[in-house]
């Protein structure tokens, strides 16, 4: 009698296992599932936040470590759309502006010229901190008083400035050429010096003699 009952229950056991073991293999398993591509998540080309603006001028990406023997070229533009940088009302509110942000947190100011819709910068700065500090709050300053010159609110600088540090005499004398007769590159001045620059108090044109007035000082 136990041996039938032992029997019964050997049988009843492996009916249970090969029930058991034939719905699993009829369950797709997980891997196998008809899941749509839906394109989202995990890298991917192209993928993170992407510069701002029409003409985006750098990629958001860490600015090495720099020289502070060199100078630098910065270069930042305006959204589209907004008044001109170069109208006459402006013209003392950039200057005064430039003037107050000219010498802060290790950056120096040296030259600058003033276009339409961006600006062009010649600066010092004793390190990459000093450059990334002063350049925003120099901009964060002109951006607060061009919207209060303009009755408006809002962003005005499109992307990030873009820097090109200066390594040899040479480059700097190509960069100071460039910027301060940037308005005759852009068939805004005929000849002559841009008042909307440094040009007035810039001491090296070759036409011009006698020491340099300080344009932090003389305005």
């Amino acid at each position: 009698m136990e041996q039938m009952n032992d029997s019964s229950s050997t049988r009843q056991e492996a009916r249970s296992r090969q029930s058991t073991q034939l719905r699993q293999s009829r369950r797709p398993r997980q891997s196998e599932l008809p899941f749509a591509a839906s394109g989202w998540g995990g890298r991917r080309r192209g993928a993170g936040r992407k510069p701002k603006g029409e003409r985006a001028l750098h990629p958001h990406v860490r600015r090495p470590e720099r020289n502070s023997r060199h100078p630098l070229h910065v270069t930042s533009r305006i959204h589209g759309g907004l008044p001109s940088l170069r109208q006459a009302r402006a013209h003392a509110l950039l200057l005064s502006t430039l003037r107050a942000g000219a010498d802060q947190f290790g950056f120096r100011l040296v030259e600058f010229s003033v276009q339409s819709n961006h600006l062009h910068l010649i600066v010092e700065a004793d390190d990459r901190i000093a450059l990334t500090r002063g350049t925003r709050a120099l901009l964060v300053r002109l951006a607060r008083n061009l919207n209060r010159l303009w009755c408006r609110r809002g962003a005005v600088f499109a992307d990030r400035y873009h820097a090109h540090e200066l390594k040899s005499p040479a480059e700097v004398r190509r960069a100071l050429a460039y910027v301060l007769h940037n308005a005759r590159r852009h068939g805004a001045l005929g000849a002559g010096i841009d008042p909307f620059s440094s040009g007035p108090w810039f001491d090296g044109f070759r036409e011009r003699g006698g020491p340099r007035a300080d344009f932090i000082e003389a305005m």
